[in-house]
């Protein structure tokens, strides 16, 4: 079944002072056209800048996700864009006034409930779904940390978590069914911190909006009475602290897992940073900020990469990712002179592999050398920039416009002969990239597994208009 895109059908607002920050912020939803994704707006600024709500916009993951754009910021966007991706909204304005939206009770709840009293409508274009369909991981060391997305043609995240406290012990949850579970068990959890976490943002001058009725906060070292004085001053509140059952005040928790199921929501408006609703099955232990924007990331970043494909191979093929009908529409080589045939792995940013079938009937034969062919090692190099060619053109900007300049080769070794009937396979790696157009790879091509060249490369990024000494 087609499901199609959807906004809200007219502007709310909810106003309130930030987590962080402490000031006071009014923050309007406002209905989108298809195609639009969500966008914050900061419109207490110069120009009304726009930022776009994906990965590739984070600035912080200190204490909650933060996006920027230029000078412009939005603190702690993960419980708003939890509740958007929680009702399967796709396109939204969120216009502020401030730096971070109102911190509500600590939830992704009022967000929700202001959404639903917006109204949500279906639009005329169908959703852009990312299908995961091999297996995505993540792995910290340091801190434990593992997610992983595996094939799942739904939506379902199952999440641990073990802070070795007894207050919290460990916990897990899962959710199986966005559409029904998300407004009901995840929105109406809060966010949860330890004492010891408090009274240090506190000293940072962080958590400023901070109080008892937007935090579930866990006691995890002795207090005395004394001490519970003085969180009070330094917390700005009116009435005395409690510790009731290892917790702060008389906050009681609203599920038994309360802070396990606020790690499912802020995973969720996390992951709403990919730009693209998926179907996966992700499976989390131990996941933070961190964490859960770097796994978006390779997400995104696979998503990209299947627009790229989708956009210049028109037939899939088992093991390829361009033909050479693909390669043909990203580079401006011909004959005699195109020297890849396929392209067979690619990571965007990273890594592309393509393949030269080597025959008799190359033209170069007929002189290098007569009754003994060898390829020139000179081609073999340019086979290997054409490759190169691939990764950075499709990497980084349009290949419709722009032309690869390679700019010096060193270190140039060839180890064997190349003869008609091999097949070469050319490697490709990024080392580095210098003020966004200027890059070092490193090629390396192979002949039944065996080293037969390699070289280093620098290369520039042009625009087709442009002459080469411009840059």
């Amino acid at each position: 079944m087609i499901e199609q895109q959807k906004t809200i059908s007219k502007e709310v607002s909810i106003s309130g002072i930030g987590l962080h920050t402490g000031t006071q912020c009014t923050m309007t939803f406002k209905p989108a056209p298809d195609n639009y994704g969500i966008r914050f707006v900061r419109v207490d600024l110069g120009g009304n800048p726009e930022i776009p709500a994906n990965v590739d916009y984070v600035v912080d993951i200190s204490r909650g996700t933060t996006l920027g754009l230029g000078d412009a910021r939005v603190y702690t966007v993960e419980h708003v864009l939890s509740a958007v991706y929680g009702l399967k909204i796709d396109n939204l304005i969120i216009e502020l006034d401030g730096i971070e939206p109102p911190v509500g009770d600590g939830s992704a709840m009022p967000y929700v409930e202001k959404l639903l009293e917006a109204g949500i409508i279906e639009q005329d274009t169908p959703k852009d779904y990312l299908v995961i369909d091999k297996t995505v991981m993540y792995h910290d060391e340091e801190n434990k940390i593992d997610i992983v997305a595996l094939p799942l043609d739904d939506y379902r995240i199952t999440i641990m978590v073990d802070y070795e406290n007894p207050a919290l012990g460990s916990q897990h949850t899962g959710l199986f069914d966005l559409e029904k579970e998300y407004v009901t068990e995840f929105a109406p959890a809060r966010t949860f911190c330890f004492l010891s976490e408090v009274e240090s943002l506190a000293d940072q001058g962080l958590i400023k909006g901070g109080n008892i009725d937007n935090a579930v906060v866990i006691v995890d070292h002795e207090i005395n009475n004394d001490d519970l004085k003085r969180l009070k001053k330094k917390l700005n509140l009116n009435h005395d602290l409690t510790i009731i059952n290892g917790f702060l005040d008389k906050n009681q928790l609203r599920f038994k897992n309360e802070p396990v199921r606020h790690k499912l929501l802020d995973m969720i408006g996390d992951l709403a940073l990919i730009g693209v609703p998926i179907k996966a099955q992700i499976l989390a232990a131990r996941p933070g900020h961190k964490a859960n924007v770097e796994f978006a990331k390779k997400i995104r970043q696979l998503y990209q990469q299947k627009k790229l494909v989708k956009k210049f191979q028109f037939v899939k093929k088992e093991g390829i990712v361009f033909d050479i009908n693909a390669i043909q529409r990203i580079l401006p080589h011909r004959y005699p002179f195109l020297l890849v045939d396929k392209i067979i792995h690619l990571e965007m940013d990273k890594k592309v592999v393509g393949i030269k079938n080597v025959t008799i009937n190359e033209p170069f034969f007929n002189g290098h050398f007569p009754g003994q062919p060898v390829m020139p090692g000179v081609l073999i190099v340019e086979a290997l920039a054409q490759v190169s060619g691939i990764l950075l053109l499709n990497t980084f900007t349009d290949p419709e416009n722009h032309l690869v300049y390679f700019m010096s080769i060193n270190n140039a070794k060839f180890r064997k002969p190349v003869s008609p009937g091999d097949q070469l396979t050319l490697e490709a790696d990024l080392v580095n990239i210098k003020g966004g157009k200027y890059f070092s790879l490193k090629g390396a091509a192979f002949v039944d597994g065996n080293l037969v060249a390699e070289a280093e490369f620098m290369a520039a990024m042009v625009p087709k208009e442009d002459k080469l000494q411009q840059y």
